[in-house]
């Protein structure tokens, strides 16, 4: 199998949790997995077992699904990356430090941020956040 199937195989996977994990549905049966499991404690005494079931089986749901969710992340970032882009060189905006800015640091995208707010003399809605603050 070569690396784009293999590729292709994950990005198919991890979309395909991401959509399932999102809905409403999932939620609710978590939410009753631990009322269950919560109403199961007095009936088994709080046994270290009891304890041992929920602790383990969350803690390996959650560091899998920091994966699949930092994976669909990323590639949502991406795929906006690229239409921006797009709608940038459709718009005729040949700033490259613009096309580029994911690639800056934190300090330097406030920096950009506060120079292009004084440039539009219009506050944008981060920066009526941070006054709210």
């Amino acid at each position: 199998m070569s690396k784009k199937n293999r590729q292709d195989i994950f990005t198919k996977f991890t979309s395909k949790v991401a959509s399932i994990l999102g809905h409403a549905w999932i939620f609710v049966t978590a939410l009753a997995v631990l009322i269950l499991w919560a109403v199961s404690g007095p009936l088994l005494g709080f046994s270290d077992t009891w304890q041992l079931i929920i602790n383990t089986s969350t803690t390996i749901i959650t560091f899998l699904m920091v994966f699949i969710i930092q994976n669909t992340q990323n590639r949502d970032n991406l795929a906006m990356n690229i239409k921006l882009d797009s709608m940038m060189k459709k718009l005729g905006i040949s700033d490259d430090d613009l096309i580029e800015a994911e690639e800056e640091s934190d300090k330097k995208l406030e920096n950009r941020l506060s120079s292009v707010q004084r440039k539009s003399k219009r506050p944008t809605a981060s920066s009526r956040r941070r006054r709210r603050k």
